[in-house]
């Protein structure tokens, strides 16, 4: 196995009863459909903030997010966007900025590089600023030139506007350090673990436990859903594909998956609930062909879930993994075939990386242990003293191992 990565502390003072915070995430479409990793942050280290007292709101999108005034615990914050897919984002981070200014919260935590613009503006107003940065978006083959530039422009606003920024990878700790300078925070990804579950889902798409290889996620180009459809297609076996997931706007990618729809090969909108836990849980094979992701909490959950894995090569991919999953060469599809047709046919090796993924997630990657280091980054950022707008005014104080 590989070695433990190095975890960030935080010195926060004990000898004190622990503020109840008032934190405000900004970034993500909503709550209660998980549509990518921000729905499911704000959801499961929100509403583990909510349940250790503190006061947690969430700005979303109206036409994503139910008429609630609350979720898990959360404070829901409905308002309008654009439509568009260049300036839905921004112009719902704008809106919200304006509200949470307006508000109580002394905590302002933005999610991914687009929201990054505006995270000098509440600490303008004495508020705290924190970024997450769960990728580097402007690689994303959807975004045209001016897209990929602003993306590129948040990546640098989230090194120099915000209090604190975090990275929820190794690798893009590394890259903020090597390109900015800038020392971020380490706070992964996580996901739960989940036992095997049969709700009638599979019998309705026509699939049967274990008879199936899975793939979860968005239907965008960065995911290399047609290398995984090109290589399982040159596979002569019972086993079928099942691609679940959706894609935000309509556009040609998902139109040229839908064409190679079969009795093998099943496109599912994007599950969640019951269907999605017995989707995954049963599945013989995760498989994530991705050639960009910061750390993906599809992968996770597959290996909380105690399926094998098979992910692209990537740093951070290799990262989630350690030795608990397999890989194969990041584009190559010969190569992705190959390490297809292994699997599939040898169940020892399933077995064993699925177990071993498993006790991975359970060793470092469970919600709990994200919320609680988040919890520690929100003290150690309030707790510290006021210092020039200028300086980001925290560091880690002190690194150790990871048991």
């Amino acid at each position: 196995m590989s070695s433990p990565a190095a975890e960030t502390t935080f010195e926060v003072n004990t000898q004190s009863p622990k503020p109840n915070l008032r934190i405000a995430f900004i970034g993500g479409r909503g709550v209660v459909s998980k549509y990518s990793g921000i729905e499911t942050y704000y959801e499961e280290v929100g509403g583990r903030l909510a349940e250790m007292g503190h006061s947690v709101s969430a700005y979303c999108r109206s036409y994503f997010t139910p008429e609630l005034k609350h979720y898990r615990g959360i404070r829901i914050v409905r308002l309008p966007t654009i439509r568009t897919r260049s300036l839905e984002t921004l112009f719902h981070t704008w809106l919200s900025t304006l509200h949470a200014l307006r508000g109580n919260c002394e905590i302002v935590h933005y999610h991914c590089l687009g929201p990054a613009l505006f995270s000098f503006l509440p600490r303008l107003f004495g508020k705290k600023t924190v970024v997450t940065v769960q990728g580097l978006d402007w690689q994303r083959k959807k975004w045209g030139r001016i897209a990929s530039t602003v993306l590129r422009a948040g990546e640098w606003a989230a090194s120099q506007f915000p209090n604190t920024t975090i990275v929820v990878s190794k690798t893009l700790q590394k890259h903020y350090l090597n390109r900015h300078g800038d020392n971020t925070v380490y706070v992964p990804n996580g996901t739960s673990l989940k036992e095997k579950t049969s709700a009638g889902h599979l019998s309705k798409w026509g699939l049967t436990p274990g008879g199936y290889i899975l793939f979860l996620g968005r239907f965008s180009p960065e995911k290399n859903c047609h290398l995984l459809i090109q290589a399982y297609e040159k596979l002569d076996t019972s086993v079928k594909l099942v691609l679940a997931g959706g894609s935000s706007h309509r556009d040609e990618y998902l139109h040229h998956l839908r064409r190679h729809q079969s009795e093998r090969i099943l496109l599912l909108d994007w599950q969640r609930g019951d269907a999605l836990d017995e989707l995954l849980t049963n599945a013989m094979l995760f498989v994530l062909p991705s050639d960009l992701e910061g750390m993906s909490l599809a992968l996770l959950e597959a290996m909380g879930a105690g399926v094998c894995t098979l992910a692209s090569d990537i740093p951070e991919n290799r990262e989630v993994l350690g030795d608990a999953g397999f890989t194969f060469q990041a584009g190559n599809g010969n190569d992705l075939e190959r390490m297809l047709r292994l699997l599939i046919f040898t169940a020892s090796l399933r077995t064993k990386a699925a177990a071993e993924g498993r006790k991975r997630v359970q060793e470092r990657f469970l919600w709990n242990r994200v919320a609680n280091q988040m919890e520690g980054v929100y003290l150690q950022l309030v707790e510290a003293s006021h210092t020039d707008l200028s300086s980001k005014a925290f560091k880690p104080v002190s690194t150790r191992r990871a048991a």
